[in-house]
């Protein structure tokens, strides 16, 4: 019996080939979003723009990423994974590229649009696609897919720094590049997956929120990921810190989140549960946010508290991806579709709020409204127990 559960459990680290080039491919789709970060306040100098106008780089992409969820399960169901993922990467590739071309901020935003469209169809189609065709489960392939994540999201602003620190417009052709590669890996390893024998509905994502479950998450990540973007989008502007600078502090909090979310987040969750483990980290995310709003002034405080804020992100990232693939009885890719679709809008109203807040008020206030969203995400979850208690059932 010990031999075969020793057989089984190296059985289930070996993942196919096509994983690992998946794995590739969302590190670099990822590296898109902290590739940007060193150089927000380098685009507001050089394009003449204010920091909210600015922050509409992250409001654009992230509303036409939710809404484009909507369609992702009725393209991939009708052209395949593979092709989804591929049509993906391509309009990443001609979004990022033309939004280093433009000369306008207006322009730049537009483009991340497109970037959000093509960013849609590949994140929601890869994490389904790990989860069904990795060996292991379900909460070993959301670890996998979100150590890729948390790489991406390392990596990719200390590569920002160091494009951008030669032009802002470095970082737009860097992701362009980068996805060239991920595309011709993907065109070249990943098979055929077969398509579903029923064909998806727009309508479908939200449907699945009537389950309460998933509702809740969705609505919990809404107002979560507003307090996230505050900390992404408005942070850079306070620091007083140049692009490289920008860099190493994101790379800090971007590593952070990857170690987290894959050897922190599992034992967390086996030990206290779901719902308790996202409490916890939500509050002390909220409480993250707090500092920053009361010690704004002192750069070196917000540095470091964007560094630590990685850690209960990354956490919280894993538990609540677990939670939405098991909370609800319907396909995988419906579930990401239904769930990504209500968080996006929280990730695109945060950017823009929190630095509209700063130009009418202060510089205090748009951390101490995340710390408040934060916490309503947590009032969320916590009042939504009986609706998620079957969920650590399922992953054990």
């Amino acid at each position: 019996m010990r031999q075969e559960a020793l057989e089984i459990q190296n059985q289930s680290a070996k993942q196919p080939l096509v994983i690992w080039v998946i794995f590739f491919a969302t590190i670099i789709s990822f590296m898109g979003l902290g590739l940007v970060d060193p150089i927000l306040p380098a685009i507001a100098k050089q394009l003449n723009a204010t920091p909210s106008q600015v922050s509409l780089l992250f409001s654009s992409y992230n509303l036409i990423t939710g809404v484009a969820m909507l369609i992702t399960g009725v393209v991939s169901s009708r052209v395949g994974v593979k092709w989804t993922l591929l049509s993906g990467i391509l309009l990443i590739i001609v979004f990022s590229a033309l939004a280093g071309s433009s000369d306008a901020i207006s322009q730049i935003v537009g483009f991340r649009g497109g970037w959000g469209l093509g960013n849609s169809l590949f994140i929601a189609t890869a994490l389904s696609a790990i989860v069904g065709l990795s060996i292991g489960g379900t909460a070993k392939a959301i670890i996998l897919y979100e150590a890729a994540i948390g790489l991406g999201i390392s990596v990719g602003p200390l590569l920002g720094g160091e494009l951008g620190s030669i032009s802002w417009r470095g970082p737009f052709y860097g992701v362009s590049v980068l996805m060239v590669i991920a595309f011709f890996a993907l065109l070249i390893k990943m098979p055929q997956v077969p398509k579903p024998k029923v064909k998806s509905s727009v309508l479908d994502p939200i449907k699945a929120l009537k389950y309460p479950g998933l509702l809740r998450l969705g609505l919990t990540a809404f107002f979560y990921n507003i307090g996230f973007f505050t900390l992404m989008a408005y942070s850079p502007f306070v620091m007083n810190l140049d692009e490289h600078g920008l860099g190493y502090v994101f790379l800090g909090w971007g590593l952070c989140l990857a170690i987290t979310s894959v050897f922190v987040a599992p034992k967390i969750q086996a030990r206290f549960g779901t719902v308790k483990s996202m409490c916890a980290m939500l509050i002390l995310f909220a409480l993250t946010l707090l500092s920053m709003g009361i010690w704004t002034d002192h750069a070196i405080v917000v540095i470091i508290a964007v560094v630590v804020a990685g850690l209960f992100l990354g956490t919280n990232n894993t538990l609540i991806t677990t939670a939405v693939m098991q909370v609800a009885p319907v396909e995988r890719a419906t579930a990401s579709a239904a769930y990504s679709f209500v968080r996006f809008i929280g990730g695109a109203i945060g950017p823009w709020l929190a630095n509209k807040l700063a130009e009418t008020y202060s510089p205090h206030v748009p951390f101490v409204t995340g710390a408040i969203f934060v916490l309503l995400a947590m009032l969320v979850v916590a009042f939504g127990r009986k609706h998620l208690a079957h969920v650590d059932t399922a992953s054990h």
